[in-house]
């Protein structure tokens, strides 16, 4: 049995109550939904925009993931750059929605006693299409990551590409590798043994761990996401403290070998942290309003790939 609990929105520093915030501007509603799938309540935030009681069709739902150790608060924290791209049009309205999901990697732990993956695509889904004027069909929903928020993003929308439009994966933690065993310390380092017990089996069961690592997804899975289409944008920082940008470079290449369609930025000078983030996660955004609403074909290219075409012709190249 599933129930939602709606809270007034909190008065903090980070944002103001509904009450408060002037005319028109997007509100932000703190609820919670109880489910058999984890221990607890899962608290969660969504973000609605501008005019959102008036609306009538159907808005695009993304669900955007924090990183580790974080929660829902992650939305408030990011309400400002997402209502600026409202503003100036740069986004579509749509419904963005934050689950409190600490450092679960957003996995189904093997000893089943907590179920992030199965809640998140089946009963919390559900709920929200239930709840709130979204989209109930892949086209418009939509993930968005950061660090673990970027793994979860990725699996997800690697193993369930018919439930998801595309995603967008910043600096996402994932290891550039597909087996535990060519994992490096450099690699593995903020990970205790207690925290990759707890989600992947006592002792450690590697296999658990591969068959939920994204990369060997992606390996496995490559046909069915090439034709599902999915939309997916991967970026990192090139002095991530993290060294995911090792990880981030690995997965890049191994989507390009597979000849999985993506975009990826490689951002010179940027960490983990700190102020490249916000453009980033906005340039981020900006992909994902581009797959929404794609722009029309470019005259110039259509020109060129019709001039070029009897020129590969001749060579007996594909286009």
């Amino acid at each position: 049995m599933i129930r939602a609990y709606c809270l007034r929105p909190m008065l903090l520093i980070l944002f103001a109550c509904a009450a408060s915030q002037p005319a028109h501007a997007s509100q932000l509603v703190e609820a919670k939904l109880e489910t058999r799938f984890l221990p607890g309540p899962v608290e969660y935030n969504v973000l609605l925009p501008d005019g959102y009681e008036t609306e009538k069709g159907p808005l695009p739902l993304l669900l955007f993931l924090h990183g580790g150790g974080g929660d829902r608060t992650f939305l408030a924290r990011m309400r400002p750059a997402i209502d600026e791209m409202w503003k100036t049009g740069a986004l579509p309205k749509m419904v963005v929605v934050t689950p409190s999901a600490g450092r679960s990697f957003y996995m189904d732990y093997k000893d089943g006693s907590q179920k992030w993956e199965s809640f998140i695509i089946g009963p919390f889904l559900e709920h929200l299409r239930a709840t709130y004027k979204v989209t109930r069909d892949r086209r418009g929903t939509l993930l968005f990551g950061i660090s673990m928020g970027g793994l979860g993003a990725l699996r997800l929308g690697f193993k369930y590409p018919e439930k998801f439009q595309g995603l967008a994966a910043l600096e996402p933690g994932t290891d550039p590798a597909l087996k535990w065993s060519d994992v490096k310390p450099r690699n593995r380092f903020y990970r205790g043994d207690d925290l990759m017990e707890t989600i992947f089996g006592k002792p450690f069961d590697a296999a658990y761990w591969e068959a939920n690592n994204p990369a060997a997804i992606a390996v496995a899975n490559a046909d069915k996401i090439r034709k599902s289409g999915l939309e997916i944008y991967l970026d990192v920082g090139d002095e991530d403290s993290f060294n995911l940008h090792e990880s981030a470079e690995f997965m890049h290449r191994l989507l390009w070998d597979y000849k999985i369609l993506h975009e990826y930025h490689l951002i010179r000078g940027a960490d983990h942290v700190g102020r490249t983030l916000r453009p980033r996660s906005m340039d981020a955004l900006a992909f994902l309003a581009r797959m929404l609403n794609p722009p029309p074909p470019d005259p110039e290219v259509e020109n060129l790939k019709r001039t070029l075409a009897p020129m590969k012709r001749r060579a007996g190249v594909q286009p």
